[in-house]
């Protein structure tokens, strides 16, 4: 694609688009943000006050409109589904905020328009793209790691938790340790649609053992990745710090000194490198590191971890 500027549209105008999109959009010369579309045209305006957009909408067809080379799907899981579906089939490479559908076989047909239409689909696991996770797979790219514990704990549960929140852990597993041969997982609850706590044992193809813990009790929020292997280790504290120890000692790299103090969520957390990650590829006719099908995998060890723990399944 030879233009100067891409002509984006962003659907949705919650937490997450209000405090890790809006932010980084005018960071880059080469975007236009030509619409905001929510359902509510009061809540699209105001959305587009916040983030200077050319023009506010309440319907996808107003904002296809709009000439698109691309678009984010910031809104709801419950309509990822439905509106990448339209997206793709209007001809417009989509990034949409995971997970990309609810149940695997709507996830599934993403993965199959995404190649149909030729359009690019990418999901926001933009763990992956988090300096401190991307520090550590710099340890782990010439050696495979033979231990991974992943925790995603929060101190109150929510509606199917485990798919809601640890899927980034999850991710973040396979992107160090690769794919998983075997799960062996337990919950903890009274209501299975609000579980309390999920610990799964992976084994992984190459014959690393992984832990996933997911608490829903915890005394606050808390996101880690720990790896071993290679006689190194390397502990994730999301989204501030890694740290890599070896044989001669340890080092630590700080996000917030590093900025000079002014670190911010949509950096520490990938956000801004995943969504450049994203327009590069419009741009450069790249395939995402995140792609559909590559994410895909991600939702199937998700619904396998579910499945062998008792919880709902993404049926």
């Amino acid at each position: 694609m030879n233009k100067d500027k891409l002509r984006v549209g962003v659907i949705g105008a919650g937490y997450v688009a209000i405090n890790n999109f809006f932010p980084v959009f005018p960071r880059y010369d080469d975007v236009e943000l030509v619409g905001i579309m929510t359902n509510n045209l009061e809540g699209a305006q105001k959305a587009q006050k916040l983030c200077g957009a050319q023009n506010a909408v309440a319907s996808l067809e107003d904002l296809v409109k709009l000439d698109l080379d691309c678009a984010f799907v910031l809104t709801p899981k419950a309509v990822h589904a439905e509106q990448i579906s339209f997206l793709l089939n209007e001809g417009i490479d989509v990034y949409s905020e995971k997970p990309m559908a609810t149940t695997l076989k709507d996830a599934a047909r993403m993965v199959e328009l995404s190649e149909k239409t030729g359009r690019k689909l990418m999901i926001g696991f933009n763990r992956r793209y988090a300096p401190v996770c991307q520090r550590a797979k710099e340890v782990y790219t010439d050696i495979l790691p033979d231990v991974i514990i992943g925790q995603k704990n929060r101190p109150a549960t929510e509606y199917h938790a485990t798919l809601e929140n640890a899927i980034h852990i999850v991710d973040l597993m396979r992107f160090y340790g690769g794919e998983v041969k075997d799960v062996h997982a337990i919950s903890k609850f009274t209501d299975p649609d609000y579980e309390t706590f999920t610990t799964a044992q992976l084994l992984f193809e190459n014959g690393a053992s992984g832990m996933l813990i997911a608490d829903r009790s915890s005394g606050q929020w808390e996101e880690s990745i720990e790896i071993h292997g290679g006689n190194r280790s390397v502990l994730i504290k999301m989204p501030d710090t890694v740290t890599v120890t070896d044989e001669k000692g340890h080092h630590t790299i700080d996000m917030t000194p590093l900025a000079m103090g002014w670190a911010r969520s949509e950096d520490k957390l990938g956000f801004s490198y995943a969504i450049r990650h994203f327009l590069d590829c419009v741009k450069e006719d790249k395939t995402p590191l995140t792609n559909a099908a590559d994410a895909f995998k991600t939702h199937e060890l998700l619904d396998r971890i579910l499945r062998s723990a008792g919880l709902p399944s993404m049926e």
